[in-house]
């Protein structure tokens, strides 16, 4: 860790959990200047070692915040996350078992995705979900927003759902050569709208206040005095809630897939373990060197002392579940993923879709995608190594397991 500091510029340190600044990149320095010089900032800003520029905020960083919010310091998935679970069985048992379908691994990647949902596709029906069924029963709690009501019964049918982009579902095997499921996803286009809409709100309220926070650098905040802040503390939650539950619903689904397989094909009944459900695009009131502060962590899980997390890698590489080691430089936070090397557009233009399907295929990762044209955006190649991005925060966690990418669900 090394701290990037302007004391002339009336400005916050930042402290950066990387080698040096050429690593970081221009952009997101830049980005973070923006957040370190907020009147209401506590302390520092914090750039976990996956940082690399988003929208208004670096991807990868957490700031705390006195009294007030930023939208767009959450970003637009709200409670993004990651689910992981352990299962008792060898990798081998589903690689050397065949079906109608090929191994078990390409079977069951194949179910899955047939049954889950994928990029901007919702169910045909509704589902269940008891977050939103509470939301029904409280809706005086949301009534002053009547633009966002209707996303809440659109929800149903994006309950149990994977998304696209760098949403995924894994199935992964560890150093013992045992299987487990890795999931991310958040709160799908729910999430989206309610952020675009309190941004907005923000923007406008900051230039009728003549705020001096400057409009293009895209970080308008509410005061949680406020009654938009109030709400928008409202409606996060309740993205945080329908992420946290769609990430249950979806695992529950693809565990039964998964027993339905081996149960069929082996006559083994498997047993799940170890579960983990965590966000890492949210905002929680937490106490930090003695004040209450809202700590925004985009792109950063929490790492409280020994409390667990995933860090997933790019497919084809390495993922890690770690257990937290509580330190207060970074707000007790740690990175959540490699971090993108290339944009998008860029990995596209780097990386051939074929190059991408032979790695995968030298290295015995089973891809199951509908579209296979823009792979390379999620190529293990356009992210950061992620053994480096470990090397940079062995103060913020301590890896549990190490896992590898056996199969693949992309949207």
């Amino acid at each position: 860790m090394f701290v990037h500091y302007k004391e002339n510029e009336n400005m916050l340190p930042i402290k950066i959990w990387q080698t040096d600044m050429e690593a970081v990149g221009e952009k997101c320095i830049e980005q973070a200047e923006h957040l370190a010089k907020l009147p209401f900032a506590h302390k520092w800003i914090a750039l976990m070692p996956d940082t690399h520029a988003g929208k208004g905020m670096p991807i990868g960083g957490v700031i705390a915040c006195e009294d007030a919010v930023i939208p767009n310091a959450v970003g637009v998935d709200i409670g993004c996350g990651m689910a992981y679970v352990q299962i008792d069985i060898p990798v081998e048992l589903l690689r050397g078992t065949i079906t109608g379908s090929g191994n078990l691994v390409q079977t069951i990647c194949g179910d899955i995705l047939r049954n889950v949902p994928t990029g901007t596709k919702g169910h045909s029906k509704p589902q269940p979900s008891e977050v939103l069924d509470r939301a029904n029963a409280e809706l005086d709690l949301y009534e002053a927003d009547p633009e966002l009501i209707p996303n809440i019964q659109a929800g149903y049918y994006q309950a149990g759902t994977l998304g696209g982009g760098n949403h995924f579902i894994e199935i992964q095997q560890d150093d013992n050569g045992m299987c487990g499921i890795m999931l991310h996803s958040g709160s799908r286009h729910f999430g989206n709208i309610v952020g675009q809409y309190f941004n907005h709100i923000a923007h406008e309220l900051n230039d009728k206040w003549f705020s001096q926070v400057p409009s293009e650098w895209n970080l308008p905040f509410l005061p949680v005095d406020t009654d938009e802040g109030q709400r928008y503390l409202t409606w996060m939650k309740l993205c945080m809630d329908y992420a946290f539950e769609n990430r249950a619903l979806m695992m529950q689904n693809v565990k039964e897939i998964f027993t339905k397989h081996i149960e069929k094909h082996t006559g083994i009944v498997p047993t799940f373990s170890d579960e983990i459900n965590c966000h890492h695009n949210y905002a929680a009131l937490e106490n930090h060197f003695a004040k209450d502060v809202w700590v925004h962590r985009k792109g950063a899980i929490r790492a409280g002392e020994g409390e667990m997390g995933i860090i997933p890698g790019a497919m084809g590489s390495y993922s890690y579940i770690v257990r937290g080691k509580g330190n207060p430089d970074s707000f007790m936070s740690s990175s959540h993923g490699a971090g993108r090397a290339y944009s998008r557009t860029a990995a596209k233009e780097t990386f051939s879709v074929e190059s991408v399907m032979v790695d995968l295929k030298e290295q015995n990762v089973v891809l199951a995608k509908n579209k296979k044209g823009d792979v390379a955006e999620e190529a293990r190649f356009a992210y950061k190594d992620i053994n480096d991005v470990m090397a940079n925060q062995i103060d913020l966690t301590e890896p549990v397991k190490r896992l590898f990418t056996v199969g693949v669900i992309k949207g």
